[in-house]
């Protein structure tokens, strides 16, 4: 293995003497100091190899000392966590630059005006992290290397997102900060996007999947097209007034006989559309029930089942490509390990010595326990030469689940201690705690019930507090005997138990402080506010903070703890799809803001107008009865929240009507879009992902018995683990010739 012409200014393994099969060339003698610095080198170049396996990264970068010296920097803990700052601190600009998101309100009526910070407050800032993000880009680009460097699409995006940044930010400067429209926040998602390499793999994925998409789509297009030709004619206005209630209210002319069949598409507008028509002839109703159920149970949820088919394909493929990384980068360090001068020379095949392997893993940085596991092989290894099957092999560690084993309970001398610890340590105590934790929501609920129309003054809280007490002493009692049972070490070990625990100490804090503020419970005890909170408010703290607690008993319900696991699981893997998810809600928000910014004006104080229809000028169902005036686009955090009730696609036709009436009809365009990539799109394929880690867990739950001192942790990629294909020797030395900066000679 030889560098590269030019690649880089010191070679990467140095010619050494020839050895048969290898064709690796004697360039003459070499000095003791010159030989020591290679190893080193190779020494780290397998450090960095391996740990570019470990997080699934391309091994396609510089690998001279001066570049691995950088590329470890760059990746370690500190510098990615000033990039993930800046990453952040620059998205949440948004709810502080003008337009504000600082207020108590988002409603139009009551908002106050909101403090805006003066020019050049968020743009100074905003120039930290172009600073950042200019390091960021340039160390990026000098580790590819220049060849790389064109082929890499992101990486001239990421400067062309940057130049077109810095110069609207200089336009934005030039105009003191009233320009209205700022192209560079709608591109600052990308600086989240380009980040994360899963974010990228999954974004492929969803791109791979489009063509099929878009072919249920067109279907729904056409089904949707055809519906309407047919309402407009089914519908068509008559002589008769009293007979038009259906074309007036929602076939009136094309644009609003596609949007109440679309809004009918996602059920958010029936039965009201079907009313009219149907309060006068029944037969009417066979049209919208054909329309929806061809649409809505048919089309939409078959694009559901070609969502979750071609996404789980082209997931599978991406998870496909970064098992073939993993196996690069640990090949690639075999290679170089095996270029060190302590190497065992053989005609046929290429060996690593131990002592060179463990002394790489003592500077790699990666899991201890997978450390620990490779180092316990080492150790066990009768042989001091590996080869590459061998080594390979011993990095299969990283494959496999991560396994935490809690630790052993304390064993006691005395036989009394040892039968306390037999009986609170027994799953029936566990049982007990159920039991009683079930008994203090039920007495919750009693008192609950029989105070729920009584006046704060006519309110006895003696018998609420009592019983609150009385349970809380039990809670106490308990933790403290499975601390004894258990061991403080086990206990804690187990998550159910910290939750358990963590109420438990804060139930115990309220009920001190309520007993010191107030006094002990009595007849009678209704004490006057005190302090920071008031007795009935103390009180319902410590209510809601048990009702909290009864979520204990899920671990002990074996299907619910399978679904509560799959969701914990799938909040620590769809990172990917949450940040996918963040830059669609960002970019839509800003481009909202741009679009409908004081669109929405209110109509005064309309909560004393009568809104029927007899004697109101307001028509029931729409954005001003309905009171929608909190949902609107004057600032971001509103945004946020119009966009989500939007994609929950409630009564989203009063979104679509209020806007289009208050700014353009074109409006419909906007909301249609973000219902097709939030509600269609984006929440299809979080179905997929949910489906497969459900059927996934479903079926190693059938194949493996739980055992109870042993959790496993699962990944994205372990997910996809038994139907990954291995990649051959073959594809791995073609792959590794390929190397920008490295040409291996054998």
């Amino acid at each position: 293995m030889e560098v590269a012409a030019g690649a880089e200014a010191e070679p990467l393994l140095p010619p050494r003497s020839w050895r048969a099969g290898r064709g690796l060339w004697r360039a003459g003698a070499r000095s003791e100091d010159g030989i020591g610095a290679d190893n080193d080198l190779y020494i780290n170049q397998a450090i960095v190899f391996i740990e570019d396996a470990i997080q699934y990264r391309s091994i396609n970068h510089r690998v001279d000392s001066k570049s691995l010296w950088l590329y470890r920097w760059y990746y370690s803990r500190t510098c990615q966590w000033i990039l993930s700052l800046t990453i952040t601190v620059i998205l949440a600009l948004a709810f502080v630059e003008k337009p504000s998101s600082l207020t108590i309100t988002s409603d139009v009526r009551y908002r106050l005006p909101a403090w805006n910070p003066p020019c050049g407050l968020t743009e100074s800032i905003e120039m930290l992290c172009f600073l950042v993000f200019m390091v960021d880009v340039s160390v990026k680009s000098y580790l590819v290397g220049w060849e790389e460097f064109w082929k890499n699409k992101w990486l001239m995006a990421y400067i062309l997102t940057l130049i077109v940044s810095l110069t609207d930010w200089i336009v934005s400067l030039s105009f003191f900060c009233t320009e209205k429209v700022r192209i560079r926040r709608i591109l600052r998602p990308f600086f989240l996007l380009q980040n994360s390499s899963m974010m990228k793999k999954t974004l492929k994925s969803i791109n791979s999947t489009l063509p099929e998409m878009a072919s249920v789509v067109l279907l729904l297009a056409v089904h949707l097209s055809l519906f309407t030709m047919f309402a407009m004619l089914l519908f068509a206005r008559t002589k008769d007034g009293q007979q038009d209630k259906e074309w007036v209210r929602y076939f009136r002319n094309l644009p609003d006989s596609l949007t109440s069949l679309l809004v009918l598409l996602t059920t958010a507008n029936n039965p009201d559309v079907m009313i009219p028509a149907y309060s006068k002839n029944r037969a009417y109703s066979i049209f919208f029930i054909l329309f929806t159920v061809l649409g809505n149970l048919f089309l939409m949820n078959l694009l559901t089942a070609i969502i979750y088919n071609q996404f789980r394909g082209y997931l599978l493929k991406s998870v496909q490509s970064s098992l073939f990384r993993r196996r690069l980068g640990i090949r690639a360090a075999f290679e170089v390990l095996s270029s060190l001068k302590e190497a065992p020379t053989n005609a046929q095949q290429s060996y690593v010595s131990v002592g060179a392997l463990h002394q790489v893993l003592q500077k790699v940085e990666m899991d201890s326990r997978c450390k620990q596991a490779i180092m316990t092989s080492l150790k066990t290894c009768s042989c001091d030469q590996l080869s590459a099957p061998q080594f390979q092999k011993l990095f299969e560690e990283l494959d496999k689940d991560a396994i935490k084993q809690h630790p052993p309970s304390p064993e006691y001398q005395s036989h009394f201690m040892q039968k306390m610890q037999f009986a609170f340590g027994h799953p029936y105590f566990g049982y007990l705690g159920n039991v009683v934790a079930l008994a203090n929501i039920v007495s919750i609920c009693v008192v609950l019930v029989l105070d729920a129309d009584k006046q704060p003054s006519e309110r006895d809280d003696f018998f609420l507090g009592a019983i609150n007490c009385f349970f809380i002493l039990y809670y106490l009692l308990e933790m403290l005997l499975k601390i004894l049972a258990m061991g403080l070490k086990r206990y804690l070990s187990y998550p159910s138990n910290r939750f358990d625990g963590l109420l438990t100490v804060i139930l115990l804090v309220l009920e001190i402080a309520t007993f010191a503020e107030y006094g002990f419970p009595h007849p009678g005890w209704r004490p006057e506010f005190m302090g920071l909170l008031s007795l009935w408010d103390m009180v319902r703290l410590v209510n809601m903070l048990i009702v909290f607690r009864f979520l204990r008993i899920i671990p002990n319900m074996k299907f619910m703890a399978l679904v509560v696991t799959t969701l914990l699981d799938l909040v620590k893997n769809l990172r990917a799809f949450a940040g996918i998810l963040v830059v669609v809600f960002y970019a839509f928000a800003i481009t909202g803001i741009m679009l409908f910014k004081d669109a929405v004006v209110p109509m005064g104080n309309i909560s004393t107008i009568n809104t029927t229809y007899d004697n109101s000028t307001l028509q029931c169902g729409t954005y001003e009865q309905l009171e929608y005036w909190p949902n609107n686009f004057d600032d971001f955090a509103a945004a946020v929240v119009t966009l989500w009730d939007v994609m929950v696609v409630n009564n989203w036709q009063v979104f679509l009507e209020a806007f289009s009436r208050y700014s353009s009809p074109c409006a419909k365009i906007y909301f249609v879009a973000w219902w097709l990539i939030s509600s269609v799109i984006w929440v299809n394929l979080f179905v997929a992902l949910l489906l497969e880690n459900f059927i996934h867990k479903w079926d190693r739950r059938c194949h493996r018995e739980p055992l109870s001192d042993i959790e496993y942790q699962r990944t994205v990629e372990l997910m996809f683990r038994d139907v990954l294909e291995e990649p051959t020797e073959e594809e791995l030395m073609e792959k590794l010739h390929q190397h920008p900066h490295l040409q291996l000679c054998r």
